[in-house]
């Protein structure tokens, strides 16, 4: 059964309808389709004009969505099953927020890395809700460096509510794994592409977000906090979330225009989680664009490209 976010209502209302009558028409025998066909084009233009003037709040909630596809979904379509996933960073243990490993697309090889949600209430527990310990950013610049020792481009792919805020984390040293994986994706040789798929948040999405290329997919969030948070730290309440939301600037559209992302990804019309295909495709497509058009620079030069972006952010003039 379909899962309908709050502002997708008339959507929801207008399926029930177009399910009911599918029932009658299976059951009394219809032949004709005139009623059925006028529905789902109904459903088709009501999605569009929603879609076409959402919130940013609406947009985290559709980020957030229970039926979006997660990192190893995309893994799993851009490779076509050719995906071997290495484990822990040698340290302390396998982090199952944080995952990643060698696969291939159209035959060529690429290290991905990631965030992974759980799909159900289990998993969601057992990948800690996709909020990685230090030793999943230590797993990460693990894998990292083995592909540049063998000259294999490197796709991130961002989903995080944000790292994990525990006093284990703090105590394993999350600030500096963090801060130390900022600092080695500056100055990686090998081609690096990002993807937020999902939530950006803080610390959690930079910690694998340093890259030639940020790209943003059109219903995601990229920002140091998220609004929850940031209406409890300013009202001490979550019940001004929206207007954090607001303020925060932290859709897609907003990032490009500040100059934070590189691009942004299109996603089919009523969000990923419609169509996973088309996600997918519309995600391999803009990838493998934007890393062959990094493998034609010389090393040194997307490192300094690279440092000089992340350089100019937030830099300004007074008059």
């Amino acid at each position: 059964m379909a899962v309908y976010l709050d502002f997708e209502k008339p959507i929801q209302e207008l399926a029930e309808q177009l399910e009911k009558l599918e029932q009658v028409k299976e059951s009394s025998q219809m032949k004709s389709h005139e009623g059925i066909d006028e529905l789902k084009a109904k459903i088709q233009n009501t999605r569009k004009e929603i879609y076409s003037d959402l919130t940013p709040w609406q947009k985290v909630q559709v980020s957030r969505h229970p039926e979006r596809p997660y990192t190893l979904a995309y893994i799993e379509a851009l490779t076509g099953g050719d995906f071997i996933e290495l484990h822990g960073d040698r340290t302390v243990r396998d982090d199952k927020a944080m995952v990643g490993g060698l696969g291939s697309i159209d035959g060529k090889p690429y290290m991905f890395i990631g965030q992974q949600k759980g799909v159900n209430t289990k998993m969601r527990q057992y990948r800690n809700f996709g909020m990685a310990n230090p030793e999943g950013y230590r797993k990460a610049l693990r894998l990292m460096r083995m592909a540049e020792k063998f000259n294999i481009p490197v796709i991130s792919f961002i989903d995080t509510p944000g790292a994990f805020p525990g006093l284990e984390a703090e105590e394993r040293g999350q600030g500096e794994a963090i801060a130390r994986n900022i600092y080695e994706m500056m100055i990686l040789k090998v081609p690096v592409v990002a993807v937020i798929i999902g939530e950006g948040a803080s610390g959690g999405a930079l910690g694998i977000g340093v890259a030639d290329k940020v790209l943003m997919m059109e219903y995601t969030w990229y920002s140091v906090i998220s609004p929850e948070s940031c209406s409890s730290i300013l009202w001490r309440s979550w019940d001004f979330k929206e207007q954090a939301a607001d303020a925060l600037k932290l859709t897609a559209p907003h990032m490009l225009e500040n100059k934070l992302i590189d691009g942004i990804i299109k996603e089919p019309l009523g969000g990923a989680h419609s169509d996973h295909e088309e996600a997918f495709k519309n995600v391999k497509n803009e990838v493998v664009k934007q890393i062959s058009a990094q493998k034609r620079l010389k090393p040194e030069t997307r490192i300094k490209n690279r440092i000089d972006k992340y350089s100019a952010m937030g830099v300004f003039q007074e008059e």
